[in-house]
């Protein structure tokens, strides 16, 4: 669970353990619409069909900032590299970690993964280069 007090995300700890194990997917609308959970309509289109597929397992990071001076909330991880990967059908937003900064550009190919904040010790979204 993200929550140390044991109370979860619904749909985005599920969406976590499932990327822990190896079976992350996204959900797809009948149009080809791509999103992430908890979404339960396409965001694009208003279908309430949603299915399951596997998300690829690398994508390209499109933009990277790095931040020095974070909220309180992410006091101890910094400093860190926050970017937007391109996965195909969606797009994630998680932290570069495994890495020198001065190597974290656009264009690097990533594989998602689960990482824990020094901070708070909750669970998150990482991504470690391939």
């Amino acid at each position: 669970m993200s929550d140390p007090d044991g109370i979860a995300d619904a749909g985005f700890d599920d969406w976590l353990d499932a990327l822990a194990e190896g079976e992350a997917y996204f959900l797809e609308c009948a149009d080809g619409h791509g999103s992430l959970p908890p979404r339960r309509v396409c965001p694009t289109c208003g279908e309430t069909s949603l299915e399951e597929r596997p998300l690829p397992e690398t994508g390209t990071l499109e933009t990277v900032t790095i931040t020095h001076v974070p909220t309180p909330s992410f006091e101890d991880d910094a400093p860190f590299a926050l970017a937007v990967a391109d996965f195909g059908p969606v797009r994630l937003t998680g932290q570069v970690v495994g890495m020198d900064l001065e190597d974290v550009e656009p264009g690097l190919t990533v594989r998602p993964d689960v990482g824990v904040s020094e901070t708070t010790g909750e669970r998150l979204l990482v991504f470690r280069s391939q």
